[in-house]
């Protein structure tokens, strides 16, 4: 059991005109008591604080007019005795009542130490918990730091995951549009072949016509040499010899079909050259697309994973 009682005074001086007129104060008086108890293993602990505090001040601007007003109207050292001496009797009775509230005041703490120590509650020591809560902080403070950084992950699997499905519909538009565009050129080369074999055909029709012109005209030749010779005349045309007109048709077939096999490969040419580059940048774009596809799911699979892992830890 501990009991402390503190008084503090302080008396101060100041000067009002000539004279030094002192000023009195009581500062807190405070006390304090506890009182500790145990048994059994148990223990209690009473703690009782009180204060008082009693404070007397004279104010200087109130006593220097009064002081002033005295002096001024008796005007002697004789009244400045008086005034000091009905100060210091101020002085005694303030003192005085202190002392009794002091008394009084330990008075008050005895009984309430008493009283505590009769009917004070019981205070159970829980001392030893402290040690399992603050493992078990750390605990939380633990799973809670694991589990930012898995939904960290987790987002961040996310946006990847987006990022590389946006990816694969942007190269799967891609590859769509070259299967188009791969599409559009074989059906190009389709109608050149219909065209090309358009053009055989009417070679063949034309070829045929000149046969049959040609032999024609061998007919109508014969014709007329047997008729001039029937006859008996000699006619000579003095005319220029006429050219060849098989050879001349020749000539001509054969530089069509110079002209026609020089545009037939240039577009063969052509057409393989477009589509070998076609296929080059289908066949790029297709690993890509499928790279970028087994990345996605590789991602999936790690983000199912952390969503597993985050479950777990949440159950």
């Amino acid at each position: 059991m501990s009991f402390t009682t503190r008084s503090t005074f302080s008396t101060n001086y100041r000067s009002v005109g000539s004279v030094r007129v002192p000023s009195y104060s009581a500062r807190p008086v405070s006390s304090a008591a506890s009182v500790y108890a145990g048994a059994g293993g148990s223990a209690s602990r009473i703690s009782v604080t009180r204060s008082a505090s009693f404070r007397s001040s004279m104010g200087v601007g109130g006593l220097a007019a009064g002081m002033a007003g005295g002096l001024a109207g008796i005007g002697g050292i004789q009244n400045e005795k008086e005034t000091m001496q009905s100060l210091n009797d101020r002085l005694a009775s303030y003192l005085d009542r202190v002392r009794s509230l002091e008394t009084e005041n330990r008075k008050l703490e005895s009984k309430i130490r008493e009283h505590l120590e009769k009917k004070g509650p019981q205070v159970r020591d829980w001392g030893h918990y402290f040690k399992t809560i603050e493992d078990l902080r750390a605990q939380i403070f633990a799973n809670t730091v694991d589990n930012a950084r898995i939904v960290l992950q987790i987002d961040n699997a996310r946006l990847a995951a987006d990022d590389f499905r946006v990816k694969y519909e942007t190269e799967l538009a891609m590859r769509q549009s070259v299967e188009s565009d791969i599409h559009g050129l074989r059906k190009v080369i389709d109608d050149t072949n219909v065209t090309r074999l358009q053009l055989e055909t009417e070679i063949e029709a034309l070829k045929e016509e000149l046969l049959f012109m040609k032999k024609n005209h061998e007919e109508e030749v014969n014709g007329l040499q047997a008729q001039i010779a029937s006859s008996g005349l000699t006619v000579e045309v003095d005319a220029p010899k006429s050219q060849d007109l098989a050879k001349i048709m020749a000539e001509i077939r054969a530089q069509y079909d110079e002209l026609a096999r020089k545009n037939r490969e240039e577009l063969d040419k052509y057409w393989t050259q477009l589509i070998e580059e076609s296929t080059s940048v289908v066949t790029t774009q297709s690993t890509e697309v499928e790279t970028a596809e087994m990345t996605l799911t590789e991602l999936r699979r790690t983000l199912q994973s952390l969503e597993i892992d985050l479950d777990s830890m949440r159950n």
